[in-house]
C-alpha cells in the first residue's frame, strides 16, 4: 500500500481497536470478510467507493445503502470510516478490509486466550506449505473452488486449530490477489505477533481525560510494561479522583475514593 492507503488504514485499525469491548464485536469478522469479497467481486461499486474525487458524503451514502442491511451496526460502522478515506488504490480499499477483519479475529482470539496458539499455528502451517509443492500446487490452483481450498485448510489443521487460526487461513488462502502463499501466512504471522505486543489498561476515571492526560499516562503504561498499551477509558465518578487502572490481573489504584478507604480503615483500626 502506498502512503495514502497506509494512512486510511491505520485510521479505521484505531477505530476498530476501540471498539473492540462492544457487544457485537464477536461477529464482525465474518461481516467485514463478506463485505471484502463483495468488493472484490464488484469492480464498478469498489471503484465507487474508492474513489477520492467523489465528495465523502456521496461514497458515505453509496455503503450505506449498499451494506446496511447486510451488516450488524458495528460492521456498518466500519465499512462507512473505509469509505470516506483516501485509497491510492481501489484494491488497497478491499485489502484494507480484509485487514480489519484479520485485526477483528486477532483480536477475539487475544480476548479468549487462543493467540499464542494461533500465531504458532499459522508458523507451522507455512512450514508445511513450504515443504510440499503438491500442497502449493493445490491451494494455488485456479480450477479449485474456495470451499476446495477451505477443506483443504482444514484438513491440514485438524480438529486442534483454533477458531482464528482456521477462520484467517481459509479466508486468506481463498483470496490471495496473485500473491505467492508464503507472503500471505507470513503477512497473517505478523498480524499475530503485532496483536500480542499490544497491551489494553481498563482504566477508570471520574471526569473525562485531556489529550495530553491521555497521551501522558499511556506512554506510562508503554514504559512501564515494556509494550504497546491503548487504554479503554470509562467514566465513573466513584472513583472521585484520581486514577483505576487494570492491565491483566495487575491493578494500580491511585484514586481518591481508595486513598479514602485507606485512610478509614487506618482510623477504625
Amino acid at each position: 500500500m502506498l502512503g495514502s492507503s497506509r494512512e486510511a488504514l491505520a485510521t479505521c485499525r484505531e477505530f476498530l481497536d476501540t471498539q473492540r469491548d462492544a457487544a457485537d464485536f464477536s461477529s464482525i469478522a465474518g461481516q467485514l470478510y463478506s463485505v471484502a469479497e463483495l468488493l472484490d467481486s464488484e469492480q464498478v461499486l469498489r471503484a465507487a467507493l474508492a474513489d477520492s474525487g467523489q465528495l465523502t458524503a456521496v461514497r458515505e451514502s453509496l455503503a450505506k445503502d449498499v451494506f446496511s442491511s447486510r451488516v450488524n451496526p458495528l460492521a456498518l460502522q466500519v465499512v462507512l470510516l473505509t469509505a470516506v478515506q483516501r485509497w491510492s488504490d481501489d484494491m488497497d480499499l478491499v485489502l484494507g478490509i480484509e485487514q480489519l477483519a484479520e485485526q477483528a479475529v486477532l483480536t477475539m482470539a487475544q480476548n479468549d486466550g487462543s493467540l499464542d496458539a494461533t500465531e504458532e499455528e499459522l508458523f507451522m502451517f507455512g512450514r508445511a506449505v513450504d515443504g510440499s509443492a503438491d500442497l502449493q500446487m493445490a491451494l494455488t490452483n485456479p480450477a479449485n473452488s474456495a470451499e476446495v481450498k477451505g477443506n483443504i485448510v482444514r484438513d491440514l489443521l485438524g480438529t486442534k486449530g483454533t477458531a482464528a487460526t482456521v477462520a484467517l487461513l481459509e479466508y486468506s488462502i481463498s483470496h490471495l490477489h496473485g500473491r505467492r502463499i508464503d507472503t500471505v501466512v507470513d503477512h497473517l504471522g505478523e498480524m499475530a505477533a503485532s496483536q500480542r505486543e499490544r497491551v489494553v489498561a481498563e482504566v477508570r476515571v471520574a471526569v473525562e481525560l485531556t489529550s495530553e492526560q491521555h497521551d501522558r499516562l499511556a506512554r506510562a503504561l508503554s514504559a512501564l510494561k515494556g509494550r504497546t498499551v491503548r487504554l479503554n477509558v470509562a467514566i465513573d465518578p466513584s472513583v472521585l479522583g484520581g486514577v483505576h487502572v487494570s492491565i491483566g490481573e495487575e491493578v494500580i489504584d491511585g484514586t481518591v475514593a481508595s486513598r479514602l478507604e485507606q485512610a478509614r480503615r487506618a482510623v477504625l483500626g
